[in-house]
């Protein structure tokens, strides 16, 4: 598999820049305006990890950069609706604006995620429409299309919200999920597709530098609904944009779906897991705790910035599996994913245990 080199990377480049400097040069105005406001995150004190006194509206800045860069530079209506999209974009900006300064109901969010989800599906046709042999199905029909697909765009939208938990993760996991995402659209020739995630990478790496640990600003709601909105999209376009057809007998990437599990691996295991436990304890999969997997590695010592690089390459590693066993269809390597994130899981859960309990036994293989 070879790149297209006849695309200009020196263009990707500087509209990463353009991006990573609109965010780099906002922040520090945001700090000051929060600080002289009091715009803090003292929302849930007894769950966090970091001193009180620093802003969650980073995600103002990353939305400014995306929105600018991506709509200057980023030509996809051919294959996405830059009105639906920018539509999307600004209602769940405003959701997250409002939960960051002042709290919103998990009702609320969850109907405005509703919304954005179904304009998204029938308004932009943001929607799978086969499973692609996973469950043995595949093509499905239009009413299970859109109600599969908002369902997933839901999920998506919270999974990158409930990751942002510690410095650096999710801006650092959205990096990851949208550079690859980039480069693989540009080998498919989808530019428009490219550009738009390139966008989004300049922003969190403009980001990212205020928010490593010790950080000095979190992206809030705003910020990882954005982050996670614009993944599911990009994940979406990719799966349909590489699906059997009779014009395209052979697309670009075999097992897309199962690749694009592998990109979006963190976010969803951690979310999935969550909801099950929840829902196991008679909980709303809704509810806060600190059993995600970012509080458990750092409950064995890791500091921030350690857990936050560990998660990053086991992303980075699911992908290359992904790419490596691509010729073994969608059913299997998701299921092998799923076996090596429950492995993954089960070794993390028995070092807590000999770390709690200070000492060796046989039995933390179960308990």
């Amino acid at each position: 598999m070879s790149l297209n080199l006849e695309w200009p990377w020196l263009y990707n480049v500087l509209i990463i820049m353009l991006s990573a400097a609109v965010t780099f040069f906002a922040i520090p105005s945001i700090i000051f305006v929060a600080n002289t406001r009091h715009l803090y995150d003292d929302l849930e004190k007894d769950r966090k990890d970091h001193q009180h006194g620093i802003s969650r509206l980073g995600g103002v800045a990353i939305f400014c950069a995306f929105t600018i860069v991506s709509l200057l530079f980023a030509k996809y209506d051919d294959v996405l609706s830059t009105n639906v999209l920018l539509t999307s974009c600004i209602i769940l900006f405003a959701v997250g604006l409002k939960d960051d300064l002042a709290g919103t109901s998990p009702t609320t969010k969850f109907i405005m995620q509703f919304i954005v989800a179904l304009i998204l599906v029938t308004m932009g046709d943001v929607r799978l429409s086969s499973l692609y042999g996973v469950f043995g199905m595949w093509d499905i029909n239009y009413f299970s299309s859109i109600s599969l697909s908002v369902l997933i765009i839901m999920f998506f939208i919270n999974a990158f919200n409930l990751i942002d938990g510690i410095d650096g993760l999710a801006g650092t996991i959205g990096i990851i999920v949208s550079l690859t995402f980039a480069v693989m659209f540009i080998h498919m020739g989808e530019l428009g597709l490219a550009i738009l995630a390139f966008s989004l990478v300049g922003a969190l790496a403009g980001f990212l530098y205020y928010n490593f640990s010790p950080s000095r600003i979190f992206m809030g709601d705003t910020g990882s609904l954005l982050v996670g909105l614009i993944s599911i999209v990009l994940a979406i376009k990719f799966i349909e944009l590489n699906k059997f057809s009779s014009t395209m007998p052979r697309p670009a990437f075999l097992s897309a779906p199962a690749t694009a599990v592998s990109v979006l691996i963190i976010p969803l295991f951690d979310t999935f897991r969550v909801f099950m436990l929840r829902i196991m304890q008679g909980r709303s999969p809704f509810s806060a705790d600190r059993n995600h997997i970012h509080h458990r590695i750092l409950k064995l010592g890791f500091s921030h910035l350690q857990a936050t690089l560990a998660l990053a390459i086991t992303n980075i590693l699911f992908i290359y599996l992904a790419i490596i066993f691509r010729g073994f269809g969608n059913g299997l390597l998701i299921a092998l994913f799923f076996v090596v994130c429950m492995l993954i899981n089960w070794i993390t859960t028995i070092l807590l245990r000999i770390k709690e309990r200070k000492e060796l036994k046989i039995e933390y293989l179960w308990k």
